[in-house]
């Protein structure tokens, strides 16, 4: 238990801070620990839900959320997650596996070349935000991460978010997936909840900490910290398959 609580709070941290719903870095640890890839994605879904919403009620307090950008991906993002549960039925371990490390290779190359900055984004039609969100709520619930892995570098990298809103946009979007992700693997039976809702708890504590902490620091401190994040996850993965 002890345990469960230290990794809800660093979770949570990450989660506030880089945008991401936590389960980029939760499924992995989970797997360290022993867990099954199936089970580590239930568990990390409900964790998901707490750090989002909590995570997404501080950035408004602060600002830095675009409603109008955000509610078409969230919309979308919440169709495609409901469809998770059958992924995960469907699809073995190893290919949840390896799925998982190409969106962390995708996030790492498209990030890298884009700046933390840009004057004004681009405005795109609410319809191609929606099927955005729709295939990164599909895939993305079902490996375990909330999908701004790979909203934030799309929305910095094609749709010129500056790196501060992107993140929080990233956050936002995981309320939806993940909490539609929770009612499909939930049908699927595919959540143990105890863990996921105690690591959840702990998370909020983490997020508190994580979205004050980037309201300090620089958009370009900021993005080569997330960068380093995304290289020593994919390192622990590929490690880990070979």
């Amino acid at each position: 238990m002890v345990e469960m609580i230290f990794l809800g709070v660093a979770i949570g941290a990450l989660s506030g801070f880089f945008g991401i719903g936590g389960g980029t870095i939760l499924v992995p640890v989970l797997l360290l620990m022993g867990y099954d890839i199936k089970t580590a994605i239930g568990i990390s879904v409900v964790q998901m839900v707490f750090s989002s919403v909590y995570g997404s009620f501080l950035n408004f307090k602060k600002g830095s959320l675009q409603f109008e950008t955000v509610l078409p991906i969230g919309a979308g993002g919440f169709f495609g997650a409901l469809l998770s549960g059958l992924v995960v039925s469907v699809l073995s371990s190893q290919t949840l596996e390896y799925v998982f490390i190409l969106f962390v290779v995708i996030a790492l190359v498209r990030m890298g070349y884009q700046p933390a900055n840009y004057k004004q984004s681009k405005k795109v039609h609410p319809i191609v935000l929606f099927a955005i969100g729709t295939l990164l709520g599909i895939f993305a619930i079902s490996i375990g991460v909330g999908g701004s892995i790979l909203l934030v570098p799309i929305l910095v990298g094609f749709l010129h978010f500056e790196l501060k809103k992107a993140i929080s946009a990233g956050l936002f979007f995981v309320v939806f997936s993940s909490i539609a992700g929770f009612i499909s693997l939930s049908i699927a039976g595919k959540i143990q909840y105890i863990d996921g809702t105690l690591i959840g708890v702990a998370s909020l504590i983490g997020v508190y900490i994580g979205v004050n902490l980037a309201g300090f620091t620089s958009s370009t401190v900021q993005k080569r910290l997330l960068l380093i994040f995304y290289i020593l996850t994919l390192s622990y993965l590929l490690t880990r398959l070979l």
